[in-house]
């Protein structure tokens, strides 16, 4: 029997980047300047009926925090899905203080603050200082990250921290240098596109960088397509990923508005393009720490 939605994938879909959030667990300062829909707890209740009816098997939840209150929320909250069983598969991008090598090497001997944790993000749009990931301290604990085997998500990267990217990715060559969102691209802007597209291109020569194809629903005026099939011929299905970067998207609160087009749109690639970057890629790069290269 086909999949209800036209959207739905034949074989298991990775959604690479899921937002939940709890506001008794962290503060989430800015959703204060966020749509009032999102302005509230999300939990997988909100969306796991809809994520089932695009073929999604597998759930990557993304910090929405920089304090390690919200991580230790996705994690129960990873765990809780899986032993609910209809997704059977959820991973955590979480938060480590990266500003303190030394908290981030005994965080990393911690299991359980290790536990389902597949990759580290810091929110560093939201940071006043431009060249965090520029800071000697920094860099010491991304050391200790590719040592370890995480990546590091960057957020917002346009274009702030687009050339960092190439930077940080150059400053430690075992560290996988996950770009979410494409860098959110100013989709609609031609002459910043044309920026974009020079400094995307510098980011997909550095071979241990990844993009996400996320998020573009509310970049620019939310045209994906071109963007998207822009950054598959520059940096290869092998190295892309797909998320749905809910409940942000467009629409807050509803999966269809976003995620389903962007499905729709992989669906016409290749086939073997397709599995990769909806399920491969995020295989490879969110592995779960001693897990073998490939864990599905």
């Amino acid at each position: 029997m086909p999949p209800a939605d036209p959207a739905a994938a034949p074989g298991p879909v990775t959604d690479a980047h899921l937002h939940l959030w709890d506001l008794a667990a962290s503060p989430y300062s800015w959703l204060a300047g966020a749509p009032a829909p999102l302005r509230r707890t999300v939990t997988i209740d909100d969306v796991r009926e809809d994520l089932l009816g695009l073929g999604v098997a597998r759930v990557v939840l993304v910090q929405a925090d920089d304090t390690a209150e919200d991580t230790a929320h996705l994690q129960r909250t990873a765990a809780a899905i899986e032993a609910d069983g209809r997704i059977p598969r959820a991973d955590v991008v979480g938060w480590l203080p990266l500003t303190d090598p030394a908290a981030v090497a005994d965080a990393l001997a911690d299991p359980s603050r290790t536990e389902r944790l597949v990759g580290v993000r810091h929110l560093v749009h939201d940071e006043p200082d431009p060249g965090f990931l520029d800071r000697p301290e920094v860099a010491r604990s991304l050391d200790l990250l590719a040592e370890a085997g995480l990546p590091l998500d960057v957020p917002d990267a346009f274009e702030r921290h687009m050339d960092q990217v190439v930077r940080v990715a150059a400053r430690h060559p075992e560290l996988t240098v996950v770009l979410d969102h494409l860098g959110k691209p100013p989709l609609g802007d031609v002459a910043a596109m044309g920026r974009w597209r020079e400094q995307f291109a510098a980011i997909a020569e550095a071979p241990n960088t990844v993009a996400k194809l996320s998020g573009l629903a509310t970049s620019g005026d939310g045209v994906f397509m071109e963007a998207a099939d822009h950054a598959l011929s520059l940096i290869g299905p092998e190295r892309l990923m797909i998320g749905s970067d809910w409940p942000i998207a467009p629409r807050a609160l509803d999966l269809g508005s976003g995620f389903a087009p962007l499905l729709a749109h992989a669906r016409t690639w290749t086939e073997d393009a397709f599995a990769a970057v909806t399920h491969g890629t995020a295989a490879r790069i969110y592995r779960r720490l001693g897990a073998p290269l490939v864990d599905g």
